[in-house]
This record gives structure tokens, sequence and C-alpha cells, in this order.
């Protein structure tokens, strides 16, 4: 009688695998991102319907369909770093001045511009880097795989993971967070537009260094 309840327990346990072909489809329905698709299948032990449910109350799946609404108002906010060597401006838009007038905005816009000086990002997004840059970046890395002599049926898929790397160092959006690195700064942004119940969009930023 004691063994049927160990074995129970044993499968009570066991944490079911989630799998990339999973978080994908999750990301198509509901729009969130990687990271909070990945914890919602974790949370309801990869039942779809109830990771979907997850994400709608923690507000989540709402804040991404609210990405194509117009964003006219929000800040520019300014960053010096200690020594006054180191300076940013990012402009950050919401909906509403009424948003963007709140402690909880401008302290969002403060952490992107942290973000812009520590981590000197070339561009928001992988749409706003320039053709020619992406196109160099690839070139460089087949030649690499090449000169290592891999297969040349494999070098276009070692290019593009390297590529994707890359985008994750030099777009700001895929970046790590700064103050946790398990989200990306895209996650952070979802998780703002869900507590605002606004689209929140980064616009552009500037860095500047003294002397350069």
């Amino acid at each position: 009688m004691k063994r049927p309840s160990r074995i129970l327990s044993f499968r009570n346990e066991v944490t079911m695998e989630i799998t990339s072909s999973m978080v994908k489809e999750l990301r198509e329905k509901t729009g969130a991102g990687i990271m909070d698709c990945k914890k919602a299948l974790q949370e309801t032990q990869g039942d779809f319907e109830k990771a979907v449910e997850y994400l709608r109350k923690k507000g989540i799946a709402a804040a991404a369909k609210r990405a194509g609404r117009a964003t006219k108002e929000g800040l520019i906010v300014s960053y010096i770093h200690p020594g006054d060597r180191l300076g940013v401006l990012v402009e950050v838009n919401c909906e509403t001045d009424f948003v963007a007038r709140t402690d909880v905005f401008r302290d969002f816009a403060k952490e992107i511009a942290m973000q812009v000086a520590a981590t000197n990002p070339l561009a928001v997004d992988r749409e706003t880097l320039s053709e020619e840059s992406i196109e160099k970046e690839k070139e460089i890395y087949r030649e690499q795989a090449l000169s290592q002599g891999k297969p040349e049926k494999i070098v276009d898929r070692i290019t593009e993971g390297k590529l994707a790397k890359y985008f994750q160092e030099v777009c700001l959006l895929e970046q790590p967070y700064i103050k946790d690195t398990d989200k990306s700064v895209k996650d952070l942004v979802t998780e703002i537009t869900a507590q605002l119940g606004e689209n929140i969009a980064i616009k552009k930023f500037v860095r500047f260094r003294l002397g350069e």
C-alpha cells in the first residue's frame, strides 16, 4: 500500500520541460515577451490555456496588444554619471500627458538612461540599425566560420547565431536589463506598459562621453 504513494509523490515532483517551440507559440498568441511566456508556462506546468490566463491576469498580454497605439506624449530625461564625464539624453514616449507626469514613468525613463550609459547601445532596436552595419557583421562572422574550416552548409547557421548575439549587445531593447539580467529591456518596457495601462516606447537616445 505504501509503494503507490511514494510513486505518486515522485511524480508530483517532476517538472515539465518547457521547449522553445512552446514559448514561441505562446508568444505568438499573446504578444508577450520571451521571458514572460517561459515563466507563465513554468508556473502552469506547460498548460497553454492556463499560461494565457496567467499572462492576462498579470496584465502582460493586454500590454502587448497596446503596442500599436500612438505615443505622442512623454519625457526627455538626462543622466550624468558621477564624475561628469559621461551623460545621456533619452526620449521615452507614452499616450497621455497624465502618465508622462507620474513618478513610475519618470523613474522608468531614468532607468533607461542609466542603461544606455552603462551599456552603450548603437540603436534602440535592430530595425533602426543600418543595413550596412548588419551586412558588415554578417560578412565578418561568415569569414570567421569559413577560416575555421566549418562546413559550408552550417556557416549560415553559425552566422545567424552570432548575429543574434550581436543584436543583444548593440540593440537597447534586446540587451539584458542591468538590474535584472534575467529579463531584457523589452521585457521591462512590457511590464511598465502593463502597470501604467498605456503603450510605452523608447524613441531615441544620445550618449555623450567627454573627449569623444
